[in-house]
């Protein structure tokens, strides 16, 4: 006859055998809060709207968000409390990330020409020891992407906002003309391979 200890420690044995047999649950990706980010405020704006109960104010604003490497976005935030709309601005940011083409030489691949609204960028090459050469917005969306050497230029208006969004579609404008050399023929693609520093997902993640 079989002792209620020896009964319990067979049930224990075959419930341990159950979990063990059972398929360890799969990690899911990567949350945005658990990668450290760098974070820049551009702009902190005072809004001022007139309603029929009388004005109300509110502040707007814009971060730049990267990690130096290949990620950078840009976040728009409002609200009645300035460190609350720095808050938003930095998840929306968070949000709207994308991946930037570098070289080896961390700097773009081509010269690339993009407008937002009433601003004009364009973004050209340069070797090693050039530097960051641009102003306002545009230099610090550049830092905060990893890219260490380009001569970029802005024509038109000198909105931060703009300039910065500007920045943002000349970089996404890269990536499609990446991906589609890469498609286009052999040569191109080992040309990208032998330029370019090695990535998994070229495209935008916004």
């Amino acid at each position: 006859m079989e002792t209620t200890q020896e009964k319990t420690s067979k049930g224990n044995a075959t419930r341990k055998e159950t979990f063990s047999n059972k398929n360890p649950r799969k990690r899911g990706p990567i949350r945005l809060s658990k990668i450290k980010y760098d974070e820049k405020i551009v702009q902190i704006k005072r809004v001022t709207k007139v309603t029929t109960g009388g004005k109300k104010m509110t502040f707007r604003a814009i971060v730049i968000i990267g990690d130096n490497k290949q990620k950078v976005g840009v976040g728009i935030g409002r609200a009645e409390d300035v460190n609350l709309a720095i808050d938003k601005a930095v998840l929306h940011g968070k949000k709207n990330l994308i991946t930037v083409p570098l070289t080896l030489k961390s700097s773009v691949p081509h010269v690339i020409k993009a407008s937002y609204g009433a601003c004009k960028i364009m973004l050209r090459p340069a070797a090693i020891g050039t530097g960051v050469i641009a102003g306002g917005s545009v230099k610090t969306v550049l830092e905060l992407a990893g890219i260490k050497n380009v001569l970029a230029k802005q024509f038109g208006s000198n909105s931060i906002l703009n300039n910065a969004k500007a920045t943002i579609r000349a970089l996404t404008l890269l990536n499609e003309k990446v991906e589609l050399g890469k498609s286009q023929s052999n040569h191109k693609s080992l040309f990208y391979d032998k330029i370019m520093k090695k990535y998994n997902n070229v495209r935008s993640n916004s």
